[in-house]
Formats: C-alpha cells, sequence, structure tokens
C-alpha cells in the first residue's frame, strides 16, 4: 500500500510529497536533525481512505506521525509533539505568553490561511471546484497583507529565532503562487521564505 524510504526507524511519518501540512512535520524533522522513516500514502489512489491507512488514522487524513508507542495526528499537533519532545524551548516555549504567542500563529494556518492561499491551491492545482476561489484569493490577500506588515519590523514571526510557528506558516504561504497568487507585493513575506530556506537542514517540497 505504502512506498517506504527509510527502515528500521523508530520514527514513521506519513504523508504525500505535494501535501503542505505533511511538508511540516517532516522539515521540522529534517531540522531537528532526527532520523525518521518516511511513508508514502498516496492520496491521489485514495489511499488514505483504505482500512489499512484508517486503521492508523481513523480521519483518513495526512499527515500521521508514529514515534514508538505514539500515534498522533494532524500536522501542528505533530509539530507540537515533536517540538516538545526533541526540539525544546527554542521551538516552542512554556512560558504562558510565549506559548499562547506561537499557538496564535497555529490558529492562523488552520484559519485564514488555510481559507486563503491553502484553498486557491486545492483550486488551481487540484481541481476542488468546490471552493469559493474569490473568497479565497479576498482571504489570501488579507493574510498576506496581515503577514507582510508583521513581518515589516522582525526577521521571524516570533522573537528573535525561528519556532514551529515559522514551520506551520510556512508551507502554504510559499506555495501560495500554485494557487495563481502572486508574492512579489509582499517583500517582507518573501525575504522570510528565503530566510527559513537558508535555515540549516532546509529540504524544500514540490513547488518549492
Amino acid at each position: 500500500m505504502f512506498t517506504l524510504t527509510r527502515r528500521n526507524i523508530r520514527i514513521k511519518l506519513y504523508g504525500h510529497e505535494m501535501s503542505g501540512n505533511s511538508y511540516k512535520p517532516r522539515l521540522l524533522l529534517e531540522l531537528l536533525n532526527i532520523e525518521y522513516e518516511w511513508v508514502k500514502v498516496d492520496l491521489m489512489k485514495g489511499e488514505h481512505k483504505w482500512q489499512e491507512y484508517l486503521a492508523l488514522n481513523p480521519f483518513g487524513q495526512v499527515p500521521l506521525l508514529i514515534d514508538g508507542d505514539t500515534k498522533l495526528a494532524d500536522a501542528q499537533a505533530i509539530l507540537v509533539y515533536l517540538a516538545r519532545q526533541y526540539g525544546g524551548d527554542s521551538w516552542l516555549p512554556l512560558d504562558a505568553l510565549p506559548l499562547a504567542q506561537v499557538v496564535r500563529w497555529l490558529s492562523t494556518t488552520a484559519g485564514e490561511i488555510r481559507q486563503g492561499p491553502e484553498n486557491a491551491r486545492l483550486y488551481y492545482l487540484f481541481g476542488v471546484t468546490s471552493i469559493n476561489i474569490e473568497r479565497a484569493n479576498q482571504q489570501a490577500e488579507n493574510i498576506l497583507t496581515q503577514l507582510d506588515r508583521h513581518l515589516s519590523t522582525r526577521n521571524w514571526l516570533e522573537f528573535d529565532h525561528p519556532t514551529i510557528a515559522d514551520i506551520a506558516v510556512f508551507p502554504y504561504i510559499a506555495l501560495a503562487p500554485d494557487g495563481k497568487i502572486d508574492l512579489a507585493p509582499y517583500r517582507n513575506v518573501l525575504t522570510w521564505i528565503d530566510r527559513i530556506k537558508e535555515l540549516p537542514g532546509y529540504i524544500p517540497m514540490a513547488g518549492l
């Protein structure tokens, strides 16, 4: 059913190479220099809805992380787990206010970014015509404007170093051109994208 690229490794990450949500934990694993096994779930063949996969993740979605006896779905949840288990305070602080500042961006990825750039990409790249593309374009413009303004006074979304906030927001913002969204007007966003690509251990995904 699945395609394996590494074997005999404690951590397994199930996902698809065109999925920005699958890419988020994969990128963090690489940045943390953690060995893992990439298990391809072919979304185009519907493997995420096969009984073999549903037995692992009843929601039938990617990504899915298995770390020993720990089984965890949802990209943002996996980022939190990896940051606390292997990354420490620099990737996800524990003090109340800094933690809330990072979590705010995790929420933004599931809200404004999903409704905007991610939906526009689904519409144009994957032909999901049930999406209201006019609304997606409007949402994309709104979040990109806010993000560009936010990044005008800082290098990273929060603090003076990257956190999982940056990892969570990065993919679907950087992939916005797949949804026919021009990033040229957002110079601070483009600079931030380049800054992430320069991190030691960075790996690209299709479209980046």
